[in-house]
């Protein structure tokens, strides 16, 4: 007959798998980061070329698609390693579902791609075909960090996608604007849009610091430098607060794409950090639990010694020392579960009102033909007006799915 220690060790290997598991994730996680980035390089570079009539940066797009197509192959590796048993991975319905979608569009990059180098596309397409790919691929890394089982390693997953969409968004501001300076022109609707990103970023970053441990936050706060901020910030309002229809320098297309360029490239450095300390983390508990695995088994080897050498009419007494370590072990994992489990049901509340969030935007967007900047600005303006937190309004719009 199993005794408590046989399912204490059970459950130690459960545990063991499940991190093996996120640490496979993780890896897929840190590559897709690197594809992100090089994807959002490419729709900046492609913007300025469409922008441009073609006269500028095709050389310069073609090195990049070329880059993207090279780290592209790695993730696919990473997919291609993944165990796609669902009843092993949590949600694995949901992941799956997602690098489905991915791969599908990853698969109408070369003809994106053509139809970009013959100008078949006005950068507002262009842009959307890029976004929608890198969108998909951050779903991959949200749902990755909505299967994490050990809290500590669930905040380290939140601090990075937070803070890779909020990169993300500075992508588009890029791509935006140079679209904007390449054209030489500007209007209400892409004035509009560009303040949404700005505020988007904002927002991201504001969770990201909540979650993100010191290392990161001091990594970020470095990258922050006075003099890249003011010429942002002159950029910015050179771009995004003229008046509307006003006349744009074309000049100053380069000096966005490379003012932007080095923003992004230092918030890869960060993101880096945050994937590293992912890692780092995930080592770290996968070596922990084996170490204390093996303390088990020991015990449990112990057990079964004196076990079979007892004489068969022998009551079942193995000693105070070992049925206190024994007990110990049992009350030590209960109280150990129990915090993890309040500490995650913490962490996940981030990740529960994001999805509460955008799943009323999509009934805004669904209901009262909104595009998803107008659906967000009418639940966050709905917020302010009523003092309520923008979960809380998101959940109400819910509550009435039937009525809209």
């Amino acid at each position: 007959m199993k005794s408590g220690l046989n399912f204490l060790v059970a459950a130690r290997q459960c545990e063991i798998g499940e991190l093996e598991q996120l640490a496979r994730t993780s890896e897929l996680v840190s590559g897709i980061g690197r594809l992100i980035h090089a994807l959002q390089k490419e729709r900046g570079i492609s913007n300025v070329f469409l922008g441009s009539n073609g006269t500028r940066f095709d050389d310069m797009r073609l090195q990049q698609a070329a880059e993207c197509a090279e780290i592209e192959l790695q993730v696919r590796a990473h997919f291609d390693a993944l165990d796609t048993d669902s009843s092993q991975v949590r949600n694995g319905a949901r992941l799956f579902s997602r690098i489905a979608f991915v791969l599908h569009a990853l698969d109408s990059l070369p003809e994106l791609r053509r139809r970009i180098g013959a100008q078949e596309l006005v950068p507002e397409e262009s842009t959307i075909a890029f976004s929608r790919l890198i969108s998909g691929l951050l779903v991959v890394v949200f749902e990755a960090a909505d299967s994490a089982t050990d809290p500590e390693i669930s905040r380290a997953l939140v601090a990075l996608f937070n803070f890779m969409q909020g990169k993300e968004f500075t992508g588009q501001e890029r791509a935006l604007g140079s679209a904007a300076f390449a054209s030489g022109k500007t209007d209400n609707v892409h004035q509009q849009q560009w303040l949404h990103l700005i505020e988007s970023q904002e927002r991201c970053f504001q969770v990201f610091s909540e979650f993100a441990d010191t290392a990161a936050l001091h990594a970020w706060n470095n990258s922050q430098t006075g003099e890249s901020l003011a010429e942002l910030e002159r950029l910015r309002r050179t771009g995004a607060m003229t008046r509307a229809g006003g006349k744009l320098d074309a000049n100053l297309s380069q000096a966005w794409f490379d003012c932007c360029t080095r923003r992004i490239d230092a918030m890869k450095n960060v993101e880096e950090v945050l994937a590293g300390k992912l890692r780092e983390l995930c080592e770290r508990k996968i070596a922990q639990a084996r170490t204390e695995l093996r303390d088990q088994q020991v015990i449990l080897e112990e057990l079964s010694r004196q076990a079979s050498s007892a004489s068969p009419d022998a009551s079942t007494h193995y000693g105070p020392q070992l049925e206190r370590s024994v007990l110990g072990m049992v009350q030590e994992q209960a109280r150990r579960l129990q915090d993890m489990s309040d500490e995650l049901e913490t962490v996940r509340a981030a990740l529960n009102e994001r999805k509460i969030v955008e799943r009323a935007k999509g009934l805004l967007m669904a209901t009262r033909k909104l595009s998803e900047e107008d659906a967000y600005k009418m639940l966050r303006q709905t917020a302010m007006s009523q003092n309520r937190k923008l979960v809380h309004v998101a959940e109400s719009v819910l509550a009435m799915s039937d009525y809209l």
